[in-house]
């Protein structure tokens, strides 16, 4: 049987026009957030945003068409939510569970710059025995911005975990795009058996599986694309690591949720803190990680 939509009992809040609910692929529940000059949508499972677009330009995020769109599976694209862990747990799911737990809409409001912002909450409110609340505030204008806020709810307990917006973002052509910012920052090539490397280019270029994790960097990144003659623009706060990642031909040809010519149409770029930059909070602390996503004039 395909989940039902929320009834009003489970979540009566909605604003016509600008937040509203939809029964999405495979049946699954999601929002639909619409500001004057923006549309993005999000599942509950796993509060996955799948689509942000500007009006009347291309789409800002990828997601596979050969998406699985099942109830306790993940959905390849958009920006995965990663919690509490980052990568593979043997015995459980990679990235952690936050990203095929359900979720549930607790707050909305319009936004006084034309928006609207959304907040969900994670029914899952326990990690190995130690209590917390994890939340992720959405607010859409002409920009994206997410913050994701975890809660140590423990009293004795320091509460240890990996976080990450593991954003997928759609480009024109791979082979033309070049990424900002990481200039100078050390990372672990996960492609030579995690050795560490600083990065040397100004303006990084993908031309084969890339998968990198940038540690010690707040900065903002900027990926520049020649084809589609845009620049998306990542800026964050609360986050230490920046990933990039595409699985280039031969990987995506092993991936099963993900077309095997698609890796020509994205790139990565998730801001989290993750390895060394996990974060460690204190009973009763909170952090909160934020990313804001636009699309500025082309960069040469």
């Amino acid at each position: 049987m395909s989940p039902s939509l929320p009834s009003a009992n489970q979540s009566p809040i909605q604003i016509p026009g600008h937040l509203d609910w939809h029964r999405g692929n495979g049946g699954l529940p999601k929002l639909r957030l619409t500001s004057d000059s923006a549309e993005a949508e999000v599942y509950l499972q796993g509060a996955h945003i799948t689509h942000f677009q500007k009006n009347g330009q291309p789409p800002i995020l990828f997601t596979s068409g050969s998406s699985r769109y099942e109830k306790g599976q993940p959905i390849r694209g958009g920006i995965p939510l990663i919690f509490p862990w980052f990568g593979p747990k043997e015995g459980a799911v990679a990235h952690g569970f936050a990203r095929v737990s359900e979720w549930r809409l607790i707050e909305a409001s319009l936004h006084p710059t034309a928006g609207v912002t959304a907040k969900l909450e994670l029914e899952t409110t326990t990690y190995e025995g130690h209590p917390f609340t994890l939340t992720l505030a959405i607010t859409l204008t002409d920009t994206l911005g997410l913050t994701l806020i975890t809660t140590n709810n423990s009293t004795d307990q320091v509460l240890e975990f990996e976080e990450c917006l593991h954003t997928y973002f759609q480009v024109g052509d791979i082979s033309t795009v070049r990424i900002l910012g990481l200039n100078g920052a050390r990372y672990l090539d996960k492609t030579d058996g995690f050795a560490e490397k600083v990065e040397t280019r100004e303006r990084i270029d993908i031309a084969s599986e890339t998968d990198r994790v940038y540690q010690d960097t707040t900065d903002t990144v900027d990926i520049v694309d020649p084809s589609l003659g845009r620049t998306l623009r990542v800026e964050k706060t609360g986050s230490r690591s920046t990933v990039v990642w595409n699985p280039w031909e031969a990987r995506a040809k092993q991936l099963p949720d993900f077309g095997d010519e698609e890796y020509h149409r994205m790139v990565c770029v998730e801001s989290g803190n993750v390895g060394t930059n996990r974060v460690r909070l204190a009973p009763g602390e909170t952090s909160q990680l934020s990313v804001i996503l636009s699309v500025v004039p082309p960069l040469n």
